[in-house]
């Protein structure tokens, strides 16, 4: 199982077009997926899921991965966290 930590940096946070294409990007992967806002733990392949944690501009987010392409799908995950949901680079390492 690996696990990352990120900020969400979009103006909107995980709602709308950001939480589709969060959602969108781990249901290219074969493993289960997981984001975690403080206590609450939900499926990152649900859209309905994503949005009840309300994550909002600034949020830290963890996400965990368990299957066969853990890393890749947490790689592609904060790839799109960083990229601001495409559009342009933010300061979240």
């Amino acid at each position: 199982m690996e696990q990352i930590s990120l900020t969400v940096l979009h103006p909107v946070g995980l709602h709308a077009r950001p939480a589709t294409l969060f959602v969108e990007t781990a249901k290219r992967f074969q493993s289960t997926v997981k984001v975690r806002k403080g206590e609450k733990e939900v499926n990152a392949k649900s859209i309905l899921s994503v949005l009840s944690l309300g994550v909002k501009m600034n949020d830290e987010i963890i996400l965990t991965a368990e299957g066969t392409d853990e890393e890749a799908v947490l790689q592609a995950m904060k790839e799109l966290i960083l990229s601001n949901f495409g559009e342009g680079e933010t300061e979240n390492a």
